[in-house]
Formats: C-alpha cells, sequence, structure tokens
C-alpha cells in the first residue's frame, strides 16, 4: 500500500503564497519522479512541476519564477511553494509520485488532491 497524504491548500488574495505539502508512505523502496498536477473546472489536469529523484526540476511556463518545487527524501515529502499567486493559479493540485514498491515494480501514485482558491 502507498498513500500520498497532501496539505497546505486553501484560500488566499492575489499575490500571497501557499506551501502545499505531500508526504509518501507505505510500501515504498524507492521514490523516482515526484510531481505536483492541477486541475481547473472545465480544464485539463497540468503539469505544474515535477523533481526528479536527484533534484532536478521542470516547471510549467505559467508557473516559472513563482513556484518552487522541492522534496526531502528522509521524509519522503515533496513541497510546492507557490508565491505571487493569480487567480488563474485557482484549481485542484494534486500530488504524483513515480514509486519503486520492490525491487522489480513500479508505478504511479497519487493524492487525493488539495484546493488552491485564489481571490482577485
Amino acid at each position: 500500500q502507498v498513500q500520498l497524504v497532501e496539505s497546505g491548500g486553501g484560500l488566499v488574495q492575489a499575490g500571497g503564497s501557499l506551501r502545499l505539502s505531500c508526504a509518501a508512505s507505505g510500501n515504498i523502496y524507492i521514490i523516482n519522479a515526484m510531481a505536483w498536477y492541477r486541475q481547473a473546472p472545465g480544464k485539463q489536469r497540468e503539469l505544474v512541476a515535477s523533481i526528479t529523484s536527484g533534484g532536478s526540476t521542470n516547471y510549467a511556463d505559467s508557473t516559472k519564477g513563482r513556484f518552487t518545487i522541492s522534496r526531502d527524501n528522509a521524509k519522503s515529502t515533496v513541497y510546492l511553494q507557490m508565491n505571487s499567486l493569480k487567480p488563474e493559479d485557482t484549481a485542484v493540485y494534486y500530488c504524483n509520485a513515480n514509486i519503486w514498491t520492490t525491487m522489480t515494480m513500479r508505478g504511479d501514485y497519487w493524492g487525493q488532491g488539495t484546493q488552491v482558491t485564489v481571490s482577485s
């Protein structure tokens, strides 16, 4: 069993900041890449940011310079620091992790999603 537990979502004014956290637990051998996705009503789910096990990061163009993804391997946790938030950032944010549960089995796991609402 693998679970991803998210926290940190909420309501914030435009220009404000939020920090999302996602902790993985369960039958984990190695966590490969971790990522944050988001989905707004009427829109497709999109990749916001990703980070490899070695710490290499990638960001959606719309979040570059505002969002920062990081991870704490000792805690099996990925973070998303969101600054200068805009109303268009409003979405349900989902944590994703690619995980080796054994030496031979790998899969993608998702958090339950956390609502981020940015008011204008």
